[in-house]
């Protein structure tokens, strides 16, 4: 019994840490992006706070999909009048990373 509890805590953590950001990668590719000119973590800059972000979107089961086509196309409306511009060219593990990050970020 012992040795199932520890086969099962182990493959919990596994689990949990699989499916972590790698902060220091998603900042790197949020500097790297020109994304940290319009935001920031906790404070409005010409976008939303990451903060803000995560808030709006806490219970939505597709908010990752959504951030990562809001990053890739871009979009308007959706935090005023200032649109943000597409990113075509990162790549959609980037995005992804992004996405998540900016999803994971506390207020």
């Amino acid at each position: 019994m012992r040795t199932f509890l520890i086969l099962t805590s182990s493959l919990l953590l596994a689990a949990g840490s699989a499916h972590a950001v790698d902060e220091a990668a998603a900042m790197e590719l949020a500097k790297n992006n020109g994304c940290l000119s319009c935001h920031s973590a906790k404070e409005k800059i010409v976008g939303p706070a990451y903060a803000s972000v995560a808030e709006k979107y806490k219970d939505d089961k597709d908010a990752v999909a959504t951030l990562v086509q809001s990053i890739q196309y871009g979009s308007k409306g959706k935090w005023g009048r200032i649109p943000m511009p597409p990113h075509p060219s990162m790549s959609a593990a980037d995005i992804k990373t992004l996405a998540q990050w900016v999803l994971s970020t506390k207020p």
